[in-house]
């Protein structure tokens, strides 16, 4: 009963053999073998045109990086105010970048496009004292469970363009908004006007594989130099592209992603029906939040299963009673059935 984050999952059996077949010979190092070619080339068949790819181990190298790329001095990049950039990395991508991070706030952890274009406005571009607007990213599936919907991506694209910013998403859960979408890669990023995408790949079943996408291979010219700098440029980059070799191969990804949003369609189905717990708010993707008695969490705890207790949002104070917790739940492509009912077990005694 592991649900304290898809980060907590192993690798999936295909992946593991990838990697083993890969490590026996030789091939050129640096991202310059004919497998790490042939999987960048596979990036841009997903993405229905020709795009940049580079590998890096971290989702935050990833979200640093692309936000360093678009930088300029002064720079204000904003998120919405719970993003991971600006709540869990450590100031990594400030460090990076060597620009702010301006939070927004919105409901259900997405930027709400009227207040990111009130934002905007007080970085006028020649405010040399107050520094300027340079980039906006936005997280896909949310730090909270939910997704932007096609045209919610849209609303933040358009003030984008209007200011001539990049957008940047972070996908480090791509995959599982995708389903929860039933879209395509494409359209759910340059086709929506999408600059640059962290494309993750650990929390989904990999062993440890992330990539940036640049969907403009004439803007790529300078990211080489930049995660070179920052130390992620791998000699061995070949097992990165073994993984994605795998993770890409007959739809594999998005297998696992469904497979993950699934059990969490079962955990909010139970939860949904409980008596004794009840959903915080509406998810699509493979999060759950719930609010469920201490007694029944200590419970499930003594059982085996591992969760976290979630901070209470700022907007809904009143969210949690007195003898009870708000706790996430994270499935992945490891969550078998059985853990999930025994689980909801756990709450129902």
């Amino acid at each position: 009963m592991i649900f304290a984050s898809d980060n907590w999952a192993g690798a999936h059996r295909s992946i593991a053999e990838r990697l083993l077949q890969e490590s026996a010979g030789f091939a050129a190092a640096y991202g310059t073998s004919d497998l790490d070619r042939r999987v960048e080339a596979r990036f841009s068949e997903i993405f229905e045109r020709e795009v940049s790819v580079f590998f890096v181990a971290t989702g935050t190298a990833a979200n640093s990086l692309s936000l360093a790329s678009v930088q300029r001095p002064g720079g204000i990049t904003f998120c919405h105010s719970e993003a991971h950039v600006i709540a869990d990395e450590c100031g990594a991508p400030d460090f990076f970048s060597q620009a702010r991070l301006s939070p927004v706030d919105g409901e259900l952890g997405k930027i709400d496009p009227a207040k990111l274009s009130k934002a905007i406005a007080g970085f006028p571009e020649n405010a040399v004292h107050h520094g300027r607007a340079t980039a906006v990213t936005i997280t896909q599936a949310t730090e909270i469970g939910t997704v932007y919907a096609l045209d919610e991506i849209d609303a933040i694209s358009a003030i984008c363009k209007e200011r001539k910013l990049p957008l940047h998403m972070d996908g480090a859960r791509f995959a599982n908004a995708l389903v929860a979408l039933d879209a395509s890669p494409a359209e759910m990023t340059w086709k929506r006007g999408v600059d640059i995408l962290s494309f993750g790949g650990t929390k989904n079943g990999c062993w440890c594989a992330e990539a940036i996408v640049v969907f403009n291979p004439d803007k790529a010219k300078e990211m080489s130099f930049i995660r070179k700098r920052a130390a992620q440029l791998f000699s061995k980059s070949r097992f990165i592209a073994a993984q994605f070799d795998a993770y890409l191969d007959n739809g594999l990804w998005m297998e696992l992603a469904r497979h993950a949003n699934g059990m969490a369609d079962r955990l909010r189905s139970g939860i949904g029906a409980s008596n004794s717990a009840r959903l915080a708010w509406s998810t699509t993707s493979n999060e759950v939040f719930a609010i469920i008695r201490k007694s029944a969490g200590k419970t499930a705890e003594d059982k085996g299963a591992k969760f976290y207790e979630w901070p209470i949002p700022s907007a809904t104070p009143d969210l949690v009673g007195p003898d009870e917790i708000l706790i996430r739940l994270v499935t992945s492509f490891a969550t078998e059935e059985k853990d999930v009912d025994g689980f909801l077990s756990c709450l129902a005694s």
